[in-house]
């Protein structure tokens, strides 16, 4: 850096924090952080609008799977969600609302993408820099991108030589006409049965290409009626006692995911009757039928993706792809499946946590270099070597069972608490000790072996080498009392 440039970033104002991202992280955060008194901060979104995965997946069909209301804050609770669970568009209203609400507006930069973040020991502070260039300061980074803010797309010869159009169901292109088409749907994960009942009453043919069948339970869902939404607004009690029921039939699933894997097997039995009595074609059944442990990868939930299924213009395609061609897909039997239209139901990097942002620590460290054996974090929250940088919804704080947004709001109060505890004892820095973060993640993958999720399977909780940097292996009650208060031994306090 040159010395003009360092007259110039001398001058120029160091924030409480910066908040990276826009999502449920984002926006909770900046909420307790202004309730703490801490409203220097600034949220920094790469796109137009704010909503992270709620405003990219926008699909059609787009919803949650988790019940409505546990699936928001709860310092800011919605009596009159109109389902269940909640639609894509009523889910983004919700994150716009606080946004407004808390007169977050004035402390956020739309439109402004991060490429680096460097730590400056000798100052104490974060230089971030954009992707145009400018730069900031601030005391604390706190990044809020989530897991699944990266879409994936597969590695796949001739992908580029396709005549039609093609995006990824996280790229959605509501411009392209699917009437009358013929579409090729590239994956079966939790995106896809969403989108694919949606659109197949629209084109002429549909083929699905299925690498492994996942297992689907019928979902219960419902809308909710104005009398039972005017019950809820009237009496906050009863809403207080559905979200309190919601989380604890949801929590106690941990006890198969976790501690029981073969507790899950007793809802295989759900998914077959669910799948027998939609699909009648023998060999469409046969081709929907997981051929692993239940859990093992994302259950998933949906009453519509079967009966889509079961049409006589949905092909089920379970040959391996060999290529995309300009009129569609060669699978390795040498048999081109013709399309007009690919939609990639792929799903998304979710192992690799920060990715494009380049992160530099104590002494030059890179971030990236030191997750090339898979990431990891201090209660998922703070990494070695990165003072002051505080990672939401980082690795390993995924559920399989219950709300993401518990586990925000877990991290939020330890946030908070450890940018108090900055103020108040006058430090320059905090940052977690090598061995505390060792140890802890040793405990953490010894407890993750014994999880549903490492049943032999591939999946995206997992990276290329089988480590598991995605989900809390545990109940999300014990994530909460291990993050109830920062353990400042774990932590080298530098004044």
């Amino acid at each position: 850096m040159s010395k003009n440039n360092s007259k110039n970033d001398s001058k120029k104002p160091v924030l409480g924090a910066i908040i990276v991202g826009s999502g449920f992280a984002g926006i909770g955060m900046a909420i307790q952080l202004d309730r703490a008194g801490i409203s220097d901060f600034l949220i920094v979104e790469k796109a137009a609008e704010v909503g992270g995965t709620w405003r990219d997946n926008h699909y059609p069909g787009a919803g949650c799977d988790v019940p409505s209301h546990l699936y928001s804050y709860s310092f800011e609770p919605r009596t009159n969600w109109p389902h269940k669970y909640a639609r894509q568009p009523e889910i983004h209203a919700y994150l716009q609302h606080c946004v407004s609400k808390y007169q977050l507006r004035s402390r956020l930069r739309l439109n402004c993408e991060l490429s680096s973040a460097e730590f400056d020991e000798a100052e104490g502070h974060w230089r971030v820099t954009t992707a145009t260039g400018d730069t900031l300061h601030c005391r604390a980074l706190i990044t809020g991108c989530g897991q699944l803010n990266r879409p994936l797309m597969p590695k796949l010869d001739g992908i580029e030589q396709f005549a039609g159009a093609a995006f990824h169901s996280a790229r959605w292109q509501p411009g392209v006409a699917l009437s009358g088409k013929r579409v090729a749907v590239i994956g079966t994960g939790a995106s896809a049965i969403q989108f694919v009942p949606q659109i197949v009453p629209q084109v002429a043919s549909l083929d699905l290409f299925q690498r492994s069948a996942p297992y689907v339970l019928p979902k219960d869902d419902r809308e909710y009626d104005a009398k039972h939404r005017a019950r809820l607004q009237h009496f906050a009690w009863l809403h207080q006692l559905d979200r309190a029921w919601q989380y604890c039939t949801h929590e106690v699933r941990a006890l198969g995911f976790v501690y029981f894997p073969s507790l899950v097997k007793h809802s295989e039995k759900s998914a077959r009757k669910h799948l027998h009595k939609h699909v009648q074609d023998p060999q469409k059944r046969a081709a929907l039928t997981p051929d692993y442990p239940m859990g093992c990868k994302r259950i998933l939930i949906s009453n519509n993706y079967y009966p889509a299924l079961a049409q006589d213009k949905v092909a089920l395609v379970t040959d391996p792809i060999d290529c995309v061609v300009p009129e569609g897909i060669k699978t390795r039997d040498g048999q081109i499946h013709p399309a007009d239209v690919i939609i990639y139901g792929t799903g998304f990097a979710a192992t690799e946590f920060l990715v494009p942002l380049r992160i530099t620590g104590l002494q030059g460290r890179d971030l990236s270099s030191e997750w090339q054996r898979g990431a990891e974090a201090y209660k998922g929250i703070s990494v070695s070597g990165f003072p002051n940088l505080f990672m939401l919804y980082g690795p390993n704080t995924n559920l399989g069972h219950n709300s993401i947004i518990y586990m925000l709001e877990s991290q939020f109060r330890y946030v908070v608490q450890c940018l108090q505890t900055l103020r108040r004892r006058r430090l320059r820095y905090l940052d977690v000790r090598s061995d505390a973060q060792s140890s802890y993640n040793q405990r953490l993958q010894h407890n993750a072996k014994r999880t549903v999720w490492a049943q032999g399977c591939s999946s995206w909780y997992l990276t290329a080498e089988g480590k598991q940097t995605v989900n809390w292996p545990g109940f999300t009650f014990a994530y909460r009392h291990q993050t109830r208060k920062p353990r400042l031994n774990d932590y080298d306090c530098v004044r």
